[in-house]
């Protein structure tokens, strides 16, 4: 797939990540406003969005602050009248929800779709947290795609619900859904001119508190009947013929685990495919569940649907046997796959699985043995490598590695909890350090220490910040400056002097904003001069009061690639080994990936495939011996 099958104005097919295909989706319906802010499993969404944007001319896109802005900002284009579009990891809504709850209950105008996606196994996540419960619990239509092709078609439909109802729809993915690859139909694309509309002429009235919000309550259940009626006879709720009284319930993924290991066993049960998860098309359920003896429910995370389930199975087939996480069968952990389904199915039918899997898992687990372990590291030449470098040499100088508490965040920075760093001490949400930073200084003699990065810091960090300086805590930050929020894909944030599409944008000043909310200190260092960042670090973490350290360059992927379009050489650098004595400081403190050692003379050698030519490796050598070479990278 390219980027041209999105844009593509004709009818035709096209190989697409599910993420392109809900991009395409929106596109399709017409879609006037979207607004994001980046996480896996999504991020390939506002990516495509941006690469299109300067194409299509007719809908308008921003990189938000955090989730909570971006469901607020396409939550006031719809009252405003036009449709409207954000995506977010199921974390994200954690941030969201305060809004999407009150807009649950006020409406809204134009279609308004919200795509969740949670991350079973955490993938790129804190925690397997399960996102279907916000449907549930806010009252709000939520839907979920199997394939590509269902993700544009229900992001399609999402539209025309929520415009039939004037509510928030959720599309409910999990990473296996927006990773995963396929063959989708498109149709003609018949987008409008972007027109600004007048208030007077789409208004509506968007409060909720007190007797409002009770006389909203009453017409959201109204509501929810309403969409009810009709995910009973959507096409997206189906059910599979097949042989027996054994059936499945499943939805999302695990419908195309069930369909492979079904054919793995070759076998053909009935499967009841489906598409809405809230509220539940009942009837049709009940129908389905009449005439099994035996029901296998295949779910990741918690028991969400089993739980429905058994409760209408309660009311038509009590002797219903449910096979699922409550008997024991399937895990509320980690992510399904086809063996975990077939190894169940073999069970309850008694048959025999299609192989071994079980001595499968136990040859991997021989080899882990003997492979090398591989844990991850900073890219050449990321900045946050220095950093930390800087900080454990100041920490080492002052002799205080037992005196501090070191509170991480959200980033790639998250990851100085690994060799050589070994820090964290906390790390539990995008702004949490300061929050917790804040009880640890009330309540330790240490010297508590918070790390952000430029991405977080805007996210969710701010309040925080402003709780410290408020409340004259003894506390010193570190901000990670890199200028995009790299660990997503580089995309643009408040730091950045660009917004979607590389369109300009005023780029916030940082060291301007602490000291007018009254730092007492903020001091901005260059990560690549590692040895010039120890005494200004050891001068912050001495300090009382809540000071402030700038590590400031640019996310070397991001800069490599303005190198590249520019046209700019990116010089690679080279061990010197006349100069070289075999110290591997480099090897050991730095932990570089284009760093090796040379075994026929013991002497450090950098890969210039891998090199970004930074040379923080010679501000880490004793006798300098890394230095640039004229070769292209």
């Amino acid at each position: 797939m390219t980027v041209d099958d999105v844009k593509r104005a004709d009818k035709g097919s096209a190989l697409m990540l599910a993420n392109e295909a809900v991009v395409r989706g929106a596109l399709e319906a017409d879609v006037k406003v979207v607004a994001f802010y980046p996480g896996s499993p999504t991020s390939e969404i506002l990516d495509t969005f941006g690469e299109v944007l300067d194409h299509f001319k007719d809908y308008k896109m921003q990189i938000a602050a955090n989730e909570k802005v971006a469901l607020e900002t396409v939550a006031g284009a719809s009252m405003a009248g036009q449709r409207s579009f954000t995506s977010m990891k199921s974390v994200g809504m954690n941030v969201a929800s305060d809004s999407m709850y009150s807009i649950a209950y006020t409406g809204l105008n134009a279609g308004c779709v919200c795509l969740i996606a949670d991350d079973p196994f955490a993938h790129s996540s804190q925690s397997e947290q399960d996102g279907r419960y916000f449907g549930m619990t806010a009252y709000v239509p939520t839907i979920e795609p199997s394939t590509a092709q269902e993700a544009l078609d229900m992001t399609k439909w999402a539209f025309e619900v929520s415009e039939k109802h004037k509510t928030l729809v959720i599309i409910r993915t999990t990473t296996r859904v927006n990773h995963q690859r396929g063959m989708v139909t498109l149709e003609k694309l018949e987008s409008t001119p972007f027109k600004k509309n007048k208030w007077k002429d789409v208004k509506g009235q968007y409060f909720t508190v007190g007797s409002v919000a009770r006389a909203h309550k009453a017409k959201l259940l109204d509501k929810t009947v309403a969409i009810q009626s009709d995910f009973e006879k959507t096409e997206f709720n189906y059910i599979v013929p097949g042989d027996g009284n054994v059936g499945i319930f499943t939805a999302g993924v695990c419908f195309l685990h069930a369909k492979e290991a079904m054919q793995n066993l070759e076998v053909e049960l009935p499967i009841f495919k489906l598409g809405t998860l809230f509220p539940l098309p009942e009837k049709k359920i009940a129908e389905y569940l009449k005439s099994l003896s035996t029901l296998i429910v295949i779910e990741e995370l918690t028991p969400y649907l089993e739980t429905q389930i058994a409760a209408i199975a309660k009311r038509v087939n009590p002797d219903l046997n449910i096979v699922g996480k409550e008997s024991g069968h399937f895990s509320e952990m980690l992510e399904y796959n086809v063996p975990i389904v077939e190894k169940v199915l073999a069970l309850v039918l008694d048959k025999k699985p299609s192989m071994d899997y079980d001595a499968v898992l136990a040859k991997a687990e021989k080899l882990k043995d003997i492979l090398p372990e591989r844990p991850p590291i900073f890219c050449p030449g990321c900045p946050h490598r220095g950093t930390l470098w800087s900080f454990r040499q100041a920490l080492q100088q002052l002799r205080i590695r037992d005196d501090i508490v070191f509170n991480n965040d959200i980033g790639c920075y998250s990851m100085a909890f690994l060799p050589p760093n070994e820090f964290s001490d906390s790390m539990l949400a995008m702004g949490a350090s300061l929050g917790v930073s804040a009880g640890m200084a009330m309540s330790l003699e240490d010297k508590v220490i918070a790390m952000v990065g430029d991405s977080t810091l805007y996210h969710a960090a701010l309040p925080g910040i402003v709780n410290l300086i408020h409340h004259n805590s003894n506390v010193t930050l570190f901000v990670l400056d890199n200028s995009v929020t790299a660990m997503t894909g580089q995309q643009f944030n408040p730091n950045s002097p660009f917004n979607a599409g590389g369109h300009p944008a005023r780029k916030i000043n940082m060291e301007k904003m602490f000291e007018a909310l009254g730092a007492d200190s903020v001091t901005i260092i260059d990560p690549y001069e590692t040895r010039d960042c120890i005494a200004p670090i050891k001068k912050a973490i001495e300090a009382d009061g809540f000071n402030v350290i700038i590590s400031r360059r640019e996310c070397a992927l991001y800069g490599d690639r303005l190198k590249k379009e520019a046209g700019e050489k990116i010089i690679p650098s080279e061990n010197v080994k006349d100069t070289c004595r075999s110290i591997y400081a480099c090897v050991r403190e730095f932990y570089c990936p284009a760093i090796t050692i040379d075994e026929s003379d013991g002497k450090m050698v950098i890969q210039r495939d891998l090199c970004d030519g930074c040379l923080e490796c010679r501000q880490v050598c004793p006798v300098n011996a890394p230095q640039h070479v004229e070769v292209n990278k």
